[in-house]
């Protein structure tokens, strides 16, 4: 883990467990070494940190492409594991780099429904999510984030001081056996993609 990565990730775990008494739900679960694309709902900002201080080692992540607008900001996500990624278009530039990252045994977070929710609900899975798991021929990690978008929904300037934070980490799921010829690549990433979304939405917190 290199320094800054550390200093973040420290400060994160602190932050998150003082402040919003962070758990890990089927910890066991969490691929920790080799290639994972980890996919998540999308309820805020506080998404990526959240996720990435569940595991012991550290992951990649998608940000929006305009925030690397900004040489300081950007500089510094870049060395914290961001990968740009454009919202308003296809970007296979960044596709290309997630497939990579797989292929050379990382884990990288990614969102299939593409955006943060504007109420707190699921929203539609995008192809993209698809189309990564088709060509990395990685193993898919549902995780699900309750509590996130209480505490910093779209919107908001800044997250509330107190609440309660949890991540369900499912079983990861392998499609690398399901083939489609060219005619059906785009429903077969699409099936992918609703799949993993489905996987995401089964994950529900522990009754008390």
């Amino acid at each position: 883990m290199k320094p800054l990565y550390w200093f973040f990730y420290t400060a994160t775990k602190i932050v998150t467990k003082v402040f919003y008494r962070f758990e890990v739900v089927n910890p066991e679960r969490l691929v920790e070494n080799g290639s994972a694309l980890i996919a998540c709902n999308h309820e805020s900002f506080l998404d990526p940190p959240c996720v990435s201080v569940a595991f012991k080692n550290p992951i990649h992540f998608l940000a929006r492409k305009t925030l690397f607008d900004n040489p300081l900001f950007g500089g510094l996500i870049s060395r914290l594991n961001a990968l740009p990624v454009d919202q308003e278009k296809p970007d296979m530039i960044g596709l290309r780099r997630i497939i990579g990252l797989l292929k050379s045994g990382e884990r990288v977070l990614i969102f299939p429904e593409g955006e943060r929710t504007n109420d707190g609900q699921f929203g539609k899975a995008e192809p993209g999510v698809g189309l990564v798991i088709a060509k990395s021929q990685a193993p898919v990690l549902p995780v699900r984030i309750f509590g996130a978008y209480d505490i910093f929904p779209r919107g908001a300037k800044v997250p509330k001081v107190m609440g309660k934070l949890t991540i369900v980490v499912g079983h990861p799921i392998d499609f690398s056996n399901e083939k489609a010829d060219s005619a059906n690549r785009k429903e077969l990433y699409q099936s992918f993609s609703e799949r993993t979304l489905s996987a995401i939405r089964a994950l529900e917190l522990p009754k008390a």
